[in-house]
């Protein structure tokens, strides 16, 4: 008895658990957007701000950024979220493994109740892959290692 009691409850835990993962994922997915889509919004001249929100030591190793995007340090936009606005199509974007900064940034965002921002799939690395442009990134920077 109690061990069919303790196997329901770990069930109903496996289960919320992933019922709730598979929920974060689609809230994910719905905020995110794809090299190609990034591209065909550039290419049509919408009007959408890019930033690229990758740590110091990440832009040091590559100082290439996508053309039009700002910079603006991880560390500055999780202790000021004004940076990023409210009131305009924000697309984020990093060069982490499975986007770990750009989704941190975004789930703050969210949490703030921000609604037009998205993440960049692939980051900088999924955008050059398709061979899209870059350019230098010449302004100085930082090399503070603070995430």
């Amino acid at each position: 008895m109690i061990v069919a009691a303790i196997a329901l409850i770990t069930f109903a835990l496996v289960t919320r658990y992933w019922i709730k993962r598979t929920r974060d994922r689609r809230e994910l997915e719905r905020h995110s957007i794809t090299p190609e889509e990034l591209y065909r919004l550039q290419a049509l001249n919408q009007e959408v701000l890019l930033f690229d929100v990758r740590l110091p030591l990440d832009l040091l190793a590559d100082s290439k950024i996508i053309p039009g995007a700002i910079r603006i340090p991880p560390k500055e936009v999780r202790e000021n979220p004004a940076l990023i606005p409210r009131d305009k199509d924000t697309i984020v974007y990093c060069t982490c493994p499975s986007d770990e900064t750009s989704r941190g940034i975004l789930q703050k965002a969210l949490a703030m109740q921000f609604t037009r921002i998205k993440f960049l799939k692939g980051g900088l690395d999924g955008w050059k892959a398709k061979g899209y442009p870059v350019e230098p990134y010449t302004k100085s920077f930082r090399l503070d290692t603070a995430s």
